[in-house]
Order: structure tokens, then sequence, then C-alpha cells
């Protein structure tokens, strides 16, 4: 099973703009594997609370509240469910076996460089692979993967509905304790009674 928090919108077919497999390869450059004139690069993570870390973590020294998940049109953050039981081996750059057959060293598939890592991926793109697993710079026990997504969708599919994220969601909770980041107390809304 994969995971990604993404701007839903509830209308949206799920590889359109809203959807739980979007990708917007036009808008892509600046992402640790993105290489947009090769494919555009889906970002997974096989543990759901990595995928709600990952998004919580651009709030460290800012309080999270409702607000931090809702954007304009509509649309809400939310946790997508994707199946990916059709896709088959990922190469894994956990593996030392892996990053010794690559001469990869484990700082060069971790850095924030993106020098480094981009060119990273497109070498592991160039061998017809669906995509790749290294380990989160938020916590190393969390196995990101990066999918090429021209490659990967078709085998792709949502496990369940997405499920909208807020403040006081579990998830979102455990997560922003782990990052470092604030909650903010939910409000209480006044109820009148007539």
């Amino acid at each position: 099973m994969l995971y990604r928090v993404f701007p839903w919108d509830r209308d949206a077919r799920v590889d359109a703009p809203g959807g739980a497999m979007y990708v917007a390869r036009e808008r892509q450059s600046g992402g640790r594997h993105d290489n947009p004139d090769h494919y555009g690069a889906l970002y997974v993570t096989r543990s759901p609370l990595s995928a709600v870390a990952e998004r919580v973590a651009v709030f460290r020294g800012q309080e999270l509240d409702e607000e931090s998940f809702t954007l304009a049109a509509g649309r809400r953050f939310a946790l997508a469910s994707i199946d990916d039981a059709r896709l088959g081996p990922l190469v894994d750059l956990d593996d030392p076996t892996e990053l010794v057959e690559r001469s990869l060293r484990p700082s060069g598939v971790a850095t924030r460089d993106r020098t480094v890592t981009q060119p990273i991926a497109l070498r592991l793109f160039k061998e017809g692979l669906s995509g790749f697993s290294w380990w989160s710079t938020l916590n190393a026990a969390w196995p990101n993967v990066t999918l090429f997504a021209e490659r990967a969708l078709g085998s792709l599919s949502l496990a369940v509905p997405p499920e909208p994220l807020s403040s006081v969601h579990p998830l979102v909770v455990e997560a922003a304790e782990i990052v470092g980041v604030r909650l903010a107390r939910p409000s209480r809304r006044l109820v009148r009674v007539k």
C-alpha cells in the first residue's frame, strides 16, 4: 500500500487536477527527484504517518489549524491510500547492495541538494524502472517512494476513498508532535438554541 497527502477535489478523476494520483508535471522542477522533461514524479510513501508528516512539516515554526488544510476552490488536503499490488518490485535505495551496484552513497540519496538527487532519479528512470524507494529525511524508518508517473499510474488504484485531514485527525496530531509543529486549539462554535 502507498499513501499520499494531496489537495482533494471530490469531483475530480483520480488522475486529474485535485485527484489522488494527479501529477502536475508542468509545475515540477524543484522537487527532490523532479525531471519534468523526462517524466512526472509521483511522491508517495509506505506509511500513512509519513505522508501526513511530510505535509505537516512545512508548518514548522507556525501553528497548524483547520485553515491549514483548506485550499481555494473548496479543496481540502486528504490522505489517499493507493493499492500498488500490480506495480511490481521497485529498486530499494535503502538496500546497501543496490547502492553499491549503482555506485551511490547514502548521503547522496538523502541530501537536500537537488543537483545530486535529480540526476540519480534520472539514471534510475533511464534503466526503465517504474520507480524506487528511499528513506524519509524526517524519519529514516519511513520508506518513501518516487514513482515515474507515466510508467506507474496504470498499475495503481485507490484502495479506499480519500480521507479528509483536519487538525484533530489522529495522524495529524501524531505527525505534528513528531516534526515539532504546534496545533491550534479547536475553536468551539457557539450553537444558538431557538
